[in-house]
């Protein structure tokens, strides 16, 4: 018999799964526009989206978020240049996590927070994915957010806790700007250590790491606390190893070609959210000893 959250996801009123999956169609649609402008710097709201291959504007009958695309057979209605798969993928995948949040949590504020920060962690992972960069405009925002709202969640407070006992706040509060911290210092010490190695030790001429994952890091820290942030980072880092090795070996890459790290820590951290729990009982069944 299915226990804890997966009997609530059982439980939960099919209407609000569906409506959360439609409300993250229409988010995951506006996803699409912050993948494609905020790299270029351009403004989220204005103008109208527009045909790339024509400059047409698409309409609002145009722009209904995957039936449209079925409509037109992924073509624009003007000019009948074809239209990329990614935009009803990235609208698709933002509904289904959102309807797997719902069932996962019911209607709760943690249900919607968690939505919110798995839409910035999708258009994060594809904006670093094209163009190896991690906005601030998400990021810091997404810090402050994680911390500010943290007596909404229910995560692990270890530092909190601890913490607690000395300052007079919210354990929950604690935990969230501590993690943050502590996830932003330890990604940062990693890369300068890996910086320093290959241009001392190895004295080769290579450009100073941004600090795009840093920041992230501690978005993560923020959002999920200490032990969420510690296990995202490593399934999105084995994730990364993954993937890299797996191009190498199909002859798609070298030893040296970057991977967007943010893209699997990003991967890392939905997986975290969705079965971190069962991930952990796992581990500890396996090895009750440590």
């Amino acid at each position: 018999m299915p226990s804890g959250p997966w009997l609530l996801a059982l439980e939960a009123k099919p209407l609000w799964g569906a409506f959360a999956f439609l409300m993250g169609l229409v988010v995951g649609s506006f996803a699409n526009v912050c993948i494609h402008r905020l790299p270029l710097g351009g403004s989220v709201v204005k103008p109208r989206s527009r045909c790339p291959g024509c400059g047409a504007p698409i309409s609002a009958l145009d722009n209904v978020p995957l039936l449209s695309y079925l409509l037109l057979r992924g073509r624009c209605r003007s000019c009948r240049a074809p239209i990329s798969i990614r935009y009803p993928a990235v609208e698709a995948a933002n509904g289904l996590m959102y309807a797997g949040v719902a069932l996962l949590k019911g209607p709760t504020p943690d249900a919607i927070l968690s939505m919110c920060f798995l839409t910035a962690l999708l258009v994060l992972a594809l904006i670093d994915f094209d163009h190896h960069i991690l906005p601030n405009v998400i990021t810091l925002p997404g810090i402050a957010c994680g911390i500010l709202t943290s007596w909404l969640t229910a995560i692990p407070t270890p530092l909190g806790s601890w913490l607690s006992l000395r300052i007079a706040l919210r354990p929950e509060t604690l935990e969230s700007a501590a993690a943050a911290a502590l996830g932003y210092a330890a990604v940062a010490a990693i890369t300068g250590l890996a910086w320093s190695y290959y241009k001392v030790v190895k004295k080769e001429d290579v450009e100073p790491m941004g600090q795009g994952d840093w920041k992230l890091m501690a978005m993560l820290g923020a959002f999920r606390g200490s032990r969420g942030m510690w296990l995202a980072g490593f399934l999105g880092t084995f994730l990364g190893a993954v993937v890299g090795v797996g191009l190498v070996a199909a002859g798609k890459a070298g030893r040296r070609t970057p991977l967007p790290l943010g893209t699997f820590l990003c991967a890392g951290a939905a997986l975290e959210l969705f079965a971190g729990a069962e991930l952990l009982s796992w581990y500890r069944r396996l090895f009750p000893h440590i």
